[in-house]
């Protein structure tokens, strides 16, 4: 699935979670892209073919939440991998996309990475 470095797409509307999340990912050895909303993340997609995985908050300004997002992508980016994180709302994944990992916040860096890498792998477990 990979070209070299994983993409990942990290969309939440804080800017200071959307930092601390894209250090996140780049820490871990991944590519990090980054989106305020929902609109700006399908923006993104429409414009490349390298994202790998979609890694978004629930509450977002706009039309689109990050449930609904993480159902579009999947509908239009089969491929692309989801993980959905809240601070105010718990999800049951069956909430989600078939394969998606939902966690609440604040998470644990290592359940992301560790998820990352098993998301990315093809283990959805």
């Amino acid at each position: 699935m990979f070209r070299g470095k994983a993409v990942i797409l990290v969309v939440e509307d804080s800017a200071i979670i959307r930092m601390s999340a894209v250090d996140l990912v780049l820490s871990a050895g991944y590519l990090a892209l980054e989106a305020s909303s929902a609109e700006e993340a399908v923006r993104i997609l429409e414009s490349r073919t390298d994202v790998d995985l979609v890694f978004t908050d629930v509450q977002m300004p706009g039309t689109m939440d990050g449930i609904r997002l993480s159902h579009y992508i999947r509908e239009r980016w089969p491929p692309v991998r989801l993980i959905v994180a809240s601070g105010k709302a718990m999800l049951a994944e069956s909430h989600l996309p078939e394969g998606s990992r939902f966690f609440s916040k604040p998470y644990n860096d290592h359940a992301i990475t560790d998820a990352i890498g098993r998301l990315l792998s093809g283990d959805a477990g």
